[in-house]
């Protein structure tokens, strides 16, 4: 399973999380954010990280030259869309990055929100589950419900997102069956502050070996 952690902003965490198991970093690129990180920011993050790990950005109603000009400077490996980009501006975003990963973030509020998802199957790698907020983007510590997305089978690898900690996951994964997860507030002492000792715990309940993991293979 991809666990991706995300709201990174200090190096020397995001490389203590990579070395713990995560698969994938997230970084915040926008600007009101408490998660913010500049470009500066994430390349040095990124230059202390293994080849192995990807360095997701996550972006909310960019424009495409500012796509660009972060991705070139900073060695980011995907994108994410967390706005209510449309199908066609994934299609222009893939089409300029044809090598990065994109990933379509859908706050969910019902099952109807669901099928909404369909027209981006064509342009994105991955989607991305996350509660929905009127005014805010992710991080937001609300967890969705995860009985909608019992059925959930989309053509594309999904991430789990909303609300997940140590103490929630295998009930989580008990309920949808996404291909990763992804965490935020779930492992941090504070915004863009994260506690390696949740981030460790959360690597030590998905072990299959635990015994408390009734989720078995499904989280190899």
């Amino acid at each position: 399973m991809q666990v991706k952690i995300c709201g990174i902003t200090q190096a020397e965490q995001g490389k203590a999380i990579a070395e713990l198991g995560a698969t994938a970093l997230g970084f915040i690129c926008v600007r009101r954010s408490p998660r913010y990180v500049t470009p500066n920011q994430i390349e040095n993050i990124i230059s202390q990280l293994p080849a192995t790990v990807e360095k997701i950005g996550v972006f909310v109603h960019a424009e495409l030259p500012e796509l660009r000009q972060i991705v070139q400077e900073t060695g980011l490996t995907g994108i994410q869309l967390h706005g209510e980009e449309s199908p066609d501006y994934c299609r222009q975003v893939r089409q300029q990055f044809p090598q990065v990963r994109l990933i379509k973030a859908w706050r969910v509020r019902n099952a109807e929100d669901l099928n909404a998802i369909l027209p981006y199957n064509n342009w994105v790698d991955s989607f991305l589950l996350d509660a929905y907020h009127p005014q805010q983007y992710g991080g937001t510590g609300i967890a969705l419900n995860w009985t909608l997305l019992q059925n959930f089978t989309p053509q594309q690898p999904w991430f789990l997102a909303g609300g997940l900690n140590p103490d929630n996951i295998l009930e989580a994964l008990n309920n949808c069956h996404p291909q990763g997860i992804d965490l935020s507030s779930g492992v941090e002492r504070s915004p863009g502050d994260k506690d390696l000792n949740k981030v460790q715990q959360l690597f030590q309940v998905l072990k299959p070996s635990n015994p408390r993991n009734s989720a078995g293979d499904e989280l190899n």
